[in-house]
């Protein structure tokens, strides 16, 4: 497969919802662009899909249909991209099979990669041939390809990033527009920027599995997926919002991963950021990654991070570079080489935290809570109350100052069942 040449590149496509037709588009479209930059034509010349009798708006017939998706891999074809989505079964299969037939293999299946992609990447490296996934983070934006090719001579501390567009349209349009999370979640699916079950974007599960495969990628571990903390934001109110930029902050959920001396930090959670921060400015359904290097600095990758158009450019970039006879590794380092970082402890972390509490509107409700602060040695910088919801509790905001992460929750665990306590307590980091 290595080196270009005059003969096409030959490519079968598992998939064929708005990806899958993408890509068929994108190849049409900018075939000679392609052919020229790529160095020989890119063709697709066998497809599968779920319903065979389907219109998506481009010309099938000219493919050859297989429907057994896991009979893609033995087509004659060079490389098999899969589109079709989900961690385990025939994406799985697909994958398995195509780099076992010693065939390239492309995807946009973050689920597959965070849960299974050391197994991929070993299987691809033992065959000789190219696993790439630019496609499965963050949308259009080249963030694979920058951080394991254009700051492959840094050391890289940190990556922080909105890898959500989902979960970024619903928070920024709480804020701009003052409404409550279901209103606006219930628009988001009206307009397709969420799922009729949209469980995995609102409650963190998705950006976490795109910051299992950046923390593999930036700091040469195994991807961790079963290690990252996660949280979603179906809890956050237009008061939380509200609260947040009167502060000088804005809500957004943000997964954070960090490599150091005693293991490997990540997690996705609402968080405040400084409205100075390079995240703050992300609004809509706009991805984000900001990575730190120890000689370049830091860096910002920005863009679109769903839709047919950037998705399919992605994957369609990542045939062009195979075309060319550019593999690597898929972790960016050998499989072998990849370090089992053990899990960080949170719990040690230092920083600023925003709590928020729904409690009764009687004398000594914020006694009880100071005292469980104080008890658990948590300093609060500020305490904000505000007048009573529809149901007739009070919110009260609390910003603490520096300390350890346990500090808070154990003044948590102190309030626990509190008959003062009409709700459960938000928490949300405050962006260092």
């Amino acid at each position: 497969m290595g080196g270009t040449g005059s003969r096409a590149l030959r490519i079968a496509l598992a998939g064929l919802g708005t990806v899958g037709a993408g890509v068929i588009r994108v190849l049409d479209t900018n075939r000679e662009l392609i052919a020229r930059r790529a160095g020989r034509p890119i063709e697709v010349v066998a497809v599968t899909a779920r319903d065979r009798t389907k219109d998506r708006g481009v010309d099938l017939g000219r493919f050859a249909w297989i429907d057994d998706t896991t009979r893609l891999a033995e087509a004659e074809v060079d490389v098999v991209v899969e589109l079709v989505g989900g961690s385990d079964g025939p994406a799985l299969a697909l994958a398995r099979a195509t780099l076992a037939a010693g065939k390239g293999f492309v995807t946009a299946n973050k689920a597959m990669l965070a849960h299974h992609g050391l197994e991929l990447a070993e299987a691809a490296e033992a065959a000789g041939v190219p696993l790439k996934f630019e496609a499965a983070v963050a949308g259009g934006i080249p963030v694979i390809k920058g951080l394991r090719e254009g700051a492959a001579a840094n050391e890289l501390a940190r990556v922080t990033g909105i890898l959500n567009g989902t979960c970024n349209f619903i928070l920024s349009k709480m804020e701009a527009e003052k409404r409550d999370f279901a209103d606006v979640l219930a628009e988001a699916q009206a307009l397709g920027f969420a799922e009729a079950d949209p469980s995995f974007d609102i409650d963190g599960v998705d950006a976490a599995h795109k910051l299992a495969i950046l923390a593999s990628l930036s700091f040469g571990t195994k991807p961790a997926f079963d290690r990252v903390g996660i949280g979603g934001i179906r809890h956050i109110l237009a008061a939380d919002i509200a609260e947040a930029a009167a502060l000088g902050y804005r809500v957004r959920l943000v997964g954070v991963a960090e490599a150091g001396a005693h293991g490997l930090f990540q997690r996705v959670h609402a968080h405040l950021v400084p409205q100075d921060h390079p995240l703050a400015h992300v609004t809509g359904a706009t991805n984000a990654v900001v990575a730190e290097g120890n000689f370049v600095g830091r860096l910002l990758f920005q863009g679109p991070g769903a839709g047919e158009g950037p998705t399919a450019s992605a994957v369609v970039a990542d045939l062009i570079d195979i075309a060319r006879g550019e593999a690597g590794p898929p972790f960016a380092m050998p499989a072998a080489a990849l370090a089992d970082a053990g899990e960080a402890d949170g719990s040690d972390r230092r920083g600023r935290a925003y709590l928020r509490f729904a409690v009764a509107d009687r004398v000594g409700v914020l006694a009880e809570i100071a005292a469980a602060m104080r008890d658990a040695g948590v300093s609060i910088e500020s305490l904000i109350q505000r007048g009573a919801t529809a149901d007739g509790s009070v919110l009260v905001a609390i910003v603490t100052h520096e300390g350890p992460e346990r500090c808070v929750a154990q003044a948590l665990e102190r309030l626990r069942g509190s008959q003062s306590l009409t709700g459960e307590p938000l928490w949300m980091h405050i962006l260092g």
